[in-house]
């Protein structure tokens, strides 16, 4: 239930009654599924960490007492109640979302950043229609999910929260009856109650065709609905902006999907040409099935006769040529239906459509030609007095198509820029291949691409054949599913030309290339660490200086996309020179492929939490470089993050009308803020007094990694089922090696929060030093990148409590408390430079939403999180051989990842 100290403004108030109204229906659940006792034990938490944090001592020790010395299963159960109300929470935080934006649509009212907003903006600033609609034909929102399930929910959970959303949305009616209304709350009681009967998690480290399961469910009951409404919206909105225009007959395509599961091999043994093959067919499969599912609702409402109204000639000829090549459609319609030409044009769609699915003779050859025969439809329907007859249905199929085509989403591919090399070496059967420099075999393989002739194999190798058969399945995966059905080629840790050379190299050894030599793949180095996005303009220069892969560039449209990545640049050194040298990257890029005539495209790999690149998507593109955006944003999307944008259909709908709306706003000239030599100076001493800082802790100072190994349950971690991927990239076992989801969920759970902000404190106070806080604050004030980046932190350190953190001092030899000591002290200076920074008294008093969010959420958070403290003595006391222990404390980390949110 809501406190009565957590302040809701009046437009607030229905959420206020959700979630009292959610929390009742949870705690009745626990009296009858759990007993009463449970219920007792969460009441008798929830009440003391309110009063711990209202300033009780007493409070405090008795939440502490309270929570120590469980059973596992009566701890696992404690952690499953707190993890429900904060399901009960974010749901009714969601519900509210569409409250509020109907409430926006009901008044007329442009909600902000959606696309009347954005386009109402750009008017305001003098932009014309024309330029508009010219600049849609180059906007392009990209989003592509990615296996790194922080939240790995089952399909089955997922379905039943979006039944009680919808069943909350219906109870919005004002004319629902009491029994109605009573009957739905039922409804809702039956969900939750399910839902505590489900196993939440899956007890084996999910497969690839688990995650390929849990990210499909987003396209297929969620974007599939969503994209026709969208394009709506659009429509309406120009519509709304220039009343007197004409539109298009037509928007082109704004949005498009992309997935990494089942294609992403960097460091996941468990993903090769096979899962490739396997997730294309079965993203064919699902997203034909949804067709043919749209074309029967279609066959029975469009049941127009020759008789009545007629159909276009060049309907009626495509039907002629579809009754001489397959007649055996029609030999099951009843007799009645043979004059009606749009039935007809059904039945043979989807003939084809179940050819395509069987692999058989009548199939559509590619995607585009299914497309020509909604479109064939559609243009005979608005020529003969169809507008009003069946029009808008066949437009939203025409809209999926069109954006689905036979392939859902693009699956890109990633693989390790060291496997490609040691493939090289085997092919040649020269291991001093390995030793040379890069210049040395960049010059090789230059030589044998550009003479088109390559050395006869010397050698094989497991890591050779299993590398060439993935391009092999690319290749099939082409024909088969069509050329957009494989998205780009990702090389991880790419670090010279040699590696995107080695690609092509490899791609002409298996096959790929056409009769004319060329390699049809667009080859993106992903730019992680920190020297790496420094180095990638140079890398950059010297590709596109290359004639070899020149020739490969203009091939391909004369375009190159560049992969950036946040999450390893903050593990290496911290979030403000991650941050920076990531914006500095994407200038320098746009920079050097200008210089060779070709058009830059930046990937953003972003992850769900801060320290990882996650954020407001609007705010980041608007703060983005001038010139790098230019229409298309290709952003990662994965963990919770998926869940909370894409988990119900209004809110994904809101998410795509946020991005896209910013897309084309920050792609107009003269709407990106340039920054001035002094901002960017002031920002260089922040990166630079930052980087230090973090390095200095967590690379240099004796004893931190026993201490982080000690201090948050990484242990755990490393033993969840959270992924098809290991936790640690390579065979080391360091921090160094450390993938980044681990590293931030640990530091998560311990509610220090230390990737997110870490290091940005020296650097603001190294800045104010150097320049004067005047100067700094206009800088924060003014800039959109700086500004972005102290609300981001900002929302870091509102989440984070050092007081809980301290009680994982528990854990922690004593010889390692200073570095504790030093933590703490630097997350309160921390607090204490941006609040000065911002002009401000408190955190988060810009943003009452979110901080109302968190303030919900910390009375379950932390029960959970001292839990977590006695489970981890106990089970490491046990030599970690506690299954039971175990157990519970994965569901402590799932809980608290839930309550946090933004974690992954």
């Amino acid at each position: 239930m809501p406190r009565r100290d957590i302040e809701f403004a009046p437009k607030d108030q229905p959420l206020r009654d959700d979630v009292s109204e959610l929390g009742a229906l949870v705690g009745a659940m626990l009296r009858e599924q759990g007993g009463v006792d449970l219920y007792r034990r969460v009441e008798e938490a929830r009440r003391n960490a309110i009063r711990r944090r209202e300033g009780h001592r007493i409070a405090a020790e008795q939440l502490s007492e309270s929570v120590q010395g469980l059973s596992a299963d009566n701890a696992a159960a404690l952690i499953r109640a707190f993890s429900t109300y904060f399901q009960a929470v974010n749901l009714a935080e969601r519900v509210h979302r569409i409250r509020r934006r109907r409430d926006y649509e009901r008044d007329d009212i442009p909600q902000p950043d959606s696309l009347r907003d954005s386009l109402e903006r750009l008017h305001a600033d003098g932009v014309s229609r024309e330029a508009v609609i010219e600049a849609l034909d180059r906007v392009q929102f990209v989003p592509v999910f990615t296996a790194h399930p922080t939240e790995s929910m089952r399909r089955s959970l997922l379905e039943k929260q979006q039944r009680m959303a919808r069943l909350l949305v219906s109870r919005m009616d004002p004319d629902l009856t009491p029994r109605e209304d009573r009957a739905a709350k039922e409804r809702i009681r039956m969900e939750i109650t399910a839902a505590w009967q489900t196993e939440e998690h899956p007890s084996q480290r999910p497969s690839v065709a688990d995650e390929m399961e849990h990210v499909l469910f987003y396209f297929t009951d969620v974007l599939y609905r969503v994209i026709p409404p969208f394009y709506e919206a659009m429509e309406e909105a120009l519509r709304a902006v220039w009343p007197e225009a004409e539109l298009p007959e037509r928007l082109p395509p704004l949005v498009r999907f992309g997935s990494w599961v089942g294609g992403d091999m960097d460091g996941n043994p468990n993903v090769n040409a096979d899962t490739i093959r396997e997730t294309l067919a079965e993203h064919r499969r699902l997203v034909i099935r949804s067709y043919l599912g749209e074309l029967n609702e279609l066959y029975r409402r469009l049941s127009q006769g020759l008789s009545r109204v007629p159909a276009s000639d060049a309907l009626l000829q495509r039907l002629e040529a579809y009754r001489q090549a397959w007649p055996e459609p029609l030999e099951d319609m009843p007799r009645r239906h043979l004059d009606m030409p749009y039935r007809l044009m059904i039945r043979f769609m989807q003939h084809r459509l179940q050819a395509a699915l069987n692999d058989a003779a009548a199939a559509y050859e590619r995607p585009g030609d299914f497309v020509d025969d909604i479109v064939l439809m559609a243009d005979s329907l608005r020529e003969n007095l169809g507008e009003h007859a069946g029009l808008f249905s066949v437009r939203r199929l025409y809209r999926r198509a069109a954006t689905f085509g036979f392939h859902m989403a693009a699956l890109d591919v990633r693989q390790d820029s060291a496997v490609h090399r040691q493939a090289i070496a085997d092919w040649l059967n020269d291991p001093a291949w390995l030793e040379l420099a890069p210049e040395e075999r960049a010059g090789r393989m230059r030589e044998w691409l550009a003479a088109d002739s390559l050395p006869e194999a010397a050698g094989d190798s497991d890591v050779l054949a299993s590398t060439l058969a993935v391009f092999e399945a690319i290749a099939e995966c082409r024909r088969r599913f069509g050329d957009a059905a494989i998205g780009t080629y990702i090389i991880s840790m790419a670090q010279g030309p040699e590696d995107l050379l080695a690609v092509l190299l490899l791609a002409r050894i298996a096959g790929l290339a056409d009769e004319a030599g060329q390699v049809a793949l667009d080859i993106v180095p992903l730019l992680e660490t920190v020297p790496d996005l420094q180095r990638g303009p140079e890398i950059l220069d010297e590709v596109l200086a290359d004639p070899v892969y020149a020739g490969h560039i203009a091939a391909r449209g004369q375009a190159q996309e560049v992969m950036v990545g946040y999450s390893d640049s903050n593990k290496e050194s911290g979030i403000a020179a991650s941050r920076w040298a990531v914006q500095q990257a994407q200038s320098r890029i746009v920079a050097a492929a200008e210089r060779h005539r070709v058009e830059p495209r930046i990937f953003h790999g972003r992850g769900g939490s801060t320290s990882r690149g996650g954020g407001k998507v609007p705010q980041a593109v608007m703060a983005a470089p001038a010139g790098s955006v230019r229409g298309r944003l290709r952003v990662t999307e994965q963990g919770e993050v998926i869940s909370a944008k894409y988990g119900l259909r209004s809110i994904a709908m809101r998410s795509l009308e946020q991005s896209v709306g910013a897309v084309l706003r920050a792609s107009m000239p003269g709407q990106a803020t340039v920054p001035g030599e002094r901002w960017c100076a002031i920002m260089e001493t922040i990166a630079d007094a930052s980087r230090a800082a973090f390095r200095g802790l967590v690379y240099e100072r004796e004893g931190f990694e026993a201490f982080f190994r000690q201090a948050t349950p990484i242990d755990v971690i490393q033993r969840m089922s959270m992924g098809s991927r290991p936790a640690s990239r390579r065979k080391g076992q360091g921090i160094e090696d450390l993938r980044a989801i681990p590293w931030v969920f640990a530091w998560t759970q311990s509610r220090a929060l230390l990737p997110g902000w870490y290091g940005l404190g020296a650097g603001l106070r190294a800045a104010e030093e150097k320049y004067g806080g005047e100067a700094l604050a206009e800088a924060a004030r003014e800039w959109p990148f700086l500004r972005g980046l102290l609300s981001d932190v900002e929302m870091v350190l509102a989440k984070s409590d050092m007081a809980i953190a301290s009680r994982y001092m528990s854990l922690v030899d004593d010889s390692h408390q200073a570095i504790f000591d030093h933590i703490r002290e630097a997350h309160d200076s921390t607090v204490q430079q941006l609040l000065a920074v911002k002009g401000e008294d408190e955190l988060l008093s810009d943003d009452p939403v979110l901080a109302r969010a968190i303030r919900l959420r910390n009375p379950y958070v932390d029960p959970m999180s001292l839990l977590q403290v006695d489970l981890l003595s106990r089970w490491r006391a046990g030599d970690r051989r506690d299954d039971a222990l175990l157990n519970a404390l994965i569901a402590s980390v799932n809980g608290i990842a839930q309550g946090l949110q933004n974690t992954g």
